[in-house]
């Protein structure tokens, strides 16, 4: 397996599953920097998103994506989904896994969608790519603000050859994330650590804190995003790196800046490059 990150949420994840090659495309956000909204409105930090561009070789990683998958895209999570990325799925006519909640909201706008099974596409079930999918419900936030959020889902999987892989999706550290990864044990964590938030409430997101948390709980290698390319995401790369080295899992950890590419095996750890 390869992971390329482009940008925030946006990843690229190659399979080898003994057929044709798989490029799955994570939560597209395909958008010009500063070409969409500011998601904070108050004091110095406000910028129009996103705030860096795309990575040179984006329109390379771009050309071997097969599918899509989507953690959540209603309610104006534009940061999940936004125009240039639908535009790209629904020009290739590339098809789209989602949860069944999204399903025809996806297919309105010219998707090819691949909901998971079930009226509610929950438990582990076979995955149209080979092996098995496990949705895990995010939790985007708390109170009187998670009124306002979509919570979607993030996914396990596990292909067949491959290492399993957690897309956490925008979740907060709840009790089902440090179920996936005490007890499912994926070999590969991909985890927010962004710490958003907006103006006003607490934070919508996991932060490097939370990371030294999920280190002690998954065995495996954490990838870390959601970092610095949105207005409301404080969090750094290099504040994330810190918190490893001092607390000993800094070789369990990558950090991808934009564009950078890793494989990985079997046991989770990227192969020396």
């Amino acid at each position: 397996m390869h992971i390329t990150h482009l940008r925030n949420a946006t990843v690229l994840l190659e399979f080898s599953t003994g057929g044709p090659p798989v490029g799955l495309l994570v939560d597209p956000m395909l958008a010009r920097r500063g070409s969409l909204p500011a998601l904070r409105y108050l004091g110095a930090g406000r910028q129009r998103n996103p705030i860096v561009d795309l990575p040179p070789g984006t329109d390379d990683a771009l050309e071997r994506v097969t599918h899509a998958l989507i953690t959540h895209c209603q309610r104006g999570h534009f940061d999940h989904l936004d125009r240039a990325g639908l535009r790209f799925l629904r020009e290739r006519q590339i098809p789209v896994i989602c949860m069944p909640r999204d399903a025809d909201y996806l297919a309105q706008r010219g998707l090819v969608v691949l909901p998971l099974s079930g009226p509610t596409g929950q438990g582990r079930q076979p995955f149209t790519l080979g092996g098995h999918v496990t949705p895990i419900p995010c939790v985007h936030g708390t109170g009187w603000i998670a009124r306002f959020m979509e919570h979607g889902h993030g996914y396990l999987l596990e292909l067949p050859g491959e290492p399993s892989v957690y897309l956490a999706g925008d979740t907060l550290l709840t009790p089902a994330v440090r179920d996936c990864l005490a007890r499912l044990r994926p070999d590969v964590a991909v985890l927010p650590a962004g710490g958003a938030r907006f103006d006003v409430g607490a934070e919508i997101l996991m932060d490097a804190a939370d990371m030294a948390e999920a280190a002690a709980l998954a065995p495996g290698t954490l990838v870390v995003n959601h970092l610095q390319a949105l207005d409301h995401c404080p969090t750094t790369r290099e504040a994330v790196r810190a918190l490893a080295q001092q607390g000993g899992w800094a070789h369990r950890l990558w950090v991808p800046e934009d564009g950078e590419s890793r494989p990985f095996h079997l046991m989770g750890m990227p192969v020396a490059i």
